[in-house]
């Protein structure tokens, strides 16, 4: 099928995806003990959309993406080590510890970066596909975004530009069900979101979020036509979230049901069984092990690293006896 990845692809996509959900486990385990520093939100069930869309771009190609970006850092090629580091806020971090795991980038990676701010990486991805078009790059420029993100005004302002120049932007929708507490259906009037593109001039396309295969080759076409000129493109992603908002939610308002189904729809098991039919589980299982063993080395690593120093600029504290 065109646009499907190789067997080699699916495979690494496979291995990053198993970076992330260990990732994710660990930072968990790390705040019930009091080592991390706020809430953090996990993309455990959701790493099939930021990797899968990711493996998509080119070295040149940008992408933003939210607060819960960890899947989107990794796709996009940043390493563990600096990572894990920046999450932690050590002096090795990807940001020398001063991002916090909400706004890790890396430009050389084309990691522009999470957001605290719910919508932001939209409007920016927007103005970078613009950049791109100006300066006859041929690069795209990507935003993964959510379901609450979706229901804000620059979203669709966003978009407007986007399908009014024919901007190289592909808005990947990740649609998790729920924007903080609050299920999508009392957030929206239809159930598609991705239907809005269309009043936008915007090709749309649903798929299976769990499905790291469908969502890479929905994007991949997207991508495809947007490097040839053709403008945006949008894809929406069913996915869920199943750890709830942050380490700090205290659940409660999501059904067990929903929760067992998703989980049932594992995207690594899905990943994974697709996989067996080309690989042995011996050759699986000597992957999983080491992608364990990759973040547990990050981990004890970073978790040893010195933390960043910080110094007053005389010259412009205004405590300064010089003021």
């Amino acid at each position: 099928m065109k646009n499907t990845p190789s067997v080699e692809q699916q495979l690494e996509i496979y291995r990053r995806m198993l970076l992330v959900r260990h990732l994710e486990e660990s930072l968990g385990a790390l705040h019930k003990e009091g080592r991390t520093r706020g809430p953090i939100h996990r993309c455990d069930g959701q790493e099939a959309v930021g990797v899968a869309a990711t493996a998509v771009l080119e070295a040149g190609d940008k992408v933003t993406t939210t607060h819960r970006g960890h899947a989107v850092y990794i796709g996009k090629g940043m390493e563990m080590r600096p990572v894990v580091a920046e999450i932690l806020g050590r002096a090795t971090g990807a940001c020398g510890g001063r991002a916090g795991h909400m706004l890790i980038a890396d430009a050389q990676k084309g990691v522009i970066g999470g957001n605290a701010i719910v919508g932001a990486g939209i409007p920016a991805a927007t103005g970078m596909a613009l950049s791109m078009q100006i300066l006859g790059t041929g690069n795209v420029a990507m935003c993964i975004f959510g379901d609450g993100a979706a229901q804000t005004g620059i979203c669709h302002e966003a978009m407007n530009m986007a399908g009014l120049w024919k901007l190289p932007v592909v808005f990947v929708l990740e649609h998790n069900q729920f924007g903080l507490t609050v299920p999508s259906d009392v957030q929206s009037s239809v159930e598609d979101l991705s239907i809005r593109a269309a009043g936008y001039a915007i090709p749309a396309e649903i798929v299976d979020g769990n499905d790291a295969v469908a969502v890479y080759r929905a994007v991949s076409a997207m991508v495809e036509r947007a490097r040839r000129g053709e403008g945006p493109g949008m894809v929406e992603c069913k996915t869920y979230r199943i750890e709830g908002f942050s380490t700090s939610d205290m659940g409660g308002y999501q059904r067990p049901e929903d929760i067992a189904a998703w989980k049932a729809r594992d995207p690594l098991q899905i990943s994974r069984t697709a996989l067996l039919s080309e690989f042995s589980e011996a050759q699986l299982a000597a992957i999983e092990a080491a992608a364990k063993a990759e973040v547990a080395e990050a981990f004890e690593t970073a978790l040893s690293d010195p933390m960043p120093e910080f110094s007053i600029d005389e010259a412009c504290n205004p405590y300064s006896e010089a003021h």
